[in-house]
């Protein structure tokens, strides 16, 4: 009995939903949500024999060139390989405690050396595949730092 009394309300509302679902004309006029259906697409001109179809502006004729896009406070130069040394002033990041050179952020090295306006020379490793919580700037692992006059 307690089954009876479950199946016939869910019966209901699968019938009243699959009812909602058939609604709409098919000719492309709205339904009365206001929404025309999603299965109607538009209908092609016509076209006169031997007539050049018209161009489309989503379909270049030319290839569009590829431009790799600059991030804003990113490296001025590509990483290099194996270990490298970078020298400049020291600036603070986005997110507490982040300090960016150059557009790398500084990981590790002593930070009495490497603080927020001091002008330093670090060495270390670029990792461009390392994860961080800073959001900006390819992660460079300091070795050693030092500070500049």
């Amino acid at each position: 009995m307690r089954t009876t009394r479950l199946a016939v309300p869910a019966l209901a509302v699968c019938l009243a939903l699959a009812a909602c679902g058939g609604q709409g004309t098919g000719d492309g006029t709205p339904t009365p949500t206001g929404a025309s259906p999603v299965t109607d697409s538009p209908i092609p001109e016509p076209t006169t024999p031997g007539a050049v179809p018209p161009t489309s502006p989503a379909a270049p004729t030319q290839p569009v060139p590829t431009v790799s896009p600059k991030r804003p406070g990113g490296p001025t130069k590509p990483p290099p390989v194996g270990a490298a040394t970078l020298t400049g002033t020291v600036e603070s990041g986005v997110e507490p405690g982040c300090l960016l050179l150059d557009g790398y952020l500084l990981i590790g090295g002593p930070r009495d050396v490497i603080t927020a306006g001091a002008t330093v020379t670090v060495t270390g490793k670029i990792q461009p595949d390392m994860m961080t919580t800073c959001q900006q700037g390819i992660p460079f692992l300091v070795e050693t730092a030092a500070r500049k006059g």
